[in-house]
């Protein structure tokens, strides 16, 4: 990720509230099957390139 910068006259504010025990899993989950995802595609980008 990268710096956001924030447009002229908008703010961002940041609310850093601990996560509900049902947040953490789905983002935990999110990230692990995103994770699979990326490695699937990885596999046959290289498959279809070293043709």
């Amino acid at each position: 990720m990268g710096i956001i910068k924030e447009p002229l006259e908008v703010d961002f504010f940041v609310d850093p509230r601990p996560l509900t025990k049902e947040e953490w899993e789905k983002i935990s989950d999110f990230i692990e099957t995103d994770k699979k995802n990326r490695k699937q595609i990885k596999k046959r980008h290289i498959r279809t390139t070293s043709r």
